[in-house]
């Protein structure tokens, strides 16, 4: 579904202002805007954003002693191993890359979880719900793709409350990272890289349209340089 784009210099105050309630630094006034007005917005498709989350998800099982082949035969049967990136391929089949990096997207997992209503709020100062595991493809169990997403009956949020959350994260983002840099105080539990990987999977799953934005971004392709 799309809609046109919330205002976003309404947006940007609201995402300022809970900068401000969380006792964070503010960025700068030049800082760029996620979307311009008369931009349109919505999410990818729910498929796409399950299938994601799948994957992320044994890649994540990986990193806690899944064996590759058992990874591996759960992707070809839930006819997702198109939807592997290379480098997630090659640490699935031979425990290659950066590992620790595979651990965090723990949280970009939270977030598109938040985004199919899996999670019922995305909290910057709460770590990853523990209960989340339970609306996760059980993969011991050998819960197949299909099988999870009929148990689970994805619930999208509105393409403008997640655009909302998006452009706070992308204040977020600069915020802890100042923060961290500066020695301060954080107002929770979790840390910057946590915010960065939710940012990330906020930025994939939501597709800005408009005379500005690109083509949605592949997963490995997503900027979060700015």
């Amino acid at each position: 579904m799309r809609v046109p784009a919330p205002d976003p210099r309404a947006v940007r105050e609201a995402s300022l202002d809970e900068l401000s309630r969380l006792g964070l630094p503010l960025p700068p006034p030049q800082f760029p805007l996620v979307w311009e007005p008369g931009d349109e917005i919505e999410l990818r498709p729910t498929r796409e954003i399950e299938a994601r989350i799948a994957v992320l998800h044994v890649i994540l099982a990986r990193c806690f002693g899944m064996p590759a082949q058992a990874a591996m035969s759960w992707l070809l049967e839930s006819h997702l191993v198109e939807m592997v990136t290379p480098p997630e391929w090659q640490f699935v089949m031979g425990g290659k890359g950066d590992h620790r990096s595979f651990v965090l997207h723990h949280d970009a997992l939270f977030s598109l979880a938040w985004v199919l209503g899996l999670a019922k709020e995305l909290d910057p100062t709460v770590p990853v719900d523990e209960r989340l595991v339970e609306r996760m493809p059980n993969l011991v169990a050998g819960e197949t793709f299909g099988q999870w997403r009929a148990r689970i009956l994805a619930a999208p949020q509105h393409p403008a409350d997640a655009a909302a959350l998006l452009d706070l994260h992308y204040c977020l983002d600069w915020a802890y990272l100042e923060s961290e840099e500066a020695g301060l105080a954080l107002p929770g539990l979790v840390d910057a890289n946590a915010i960065g990987q939710r940012r990330w999977a906020l930025e994939w799953a939501v597709v800005l349209r408009g005379p500005y934005h690109d083509e949605p971004p592949g997963w490995e392709e997503v900027d979060l340089s700015t």
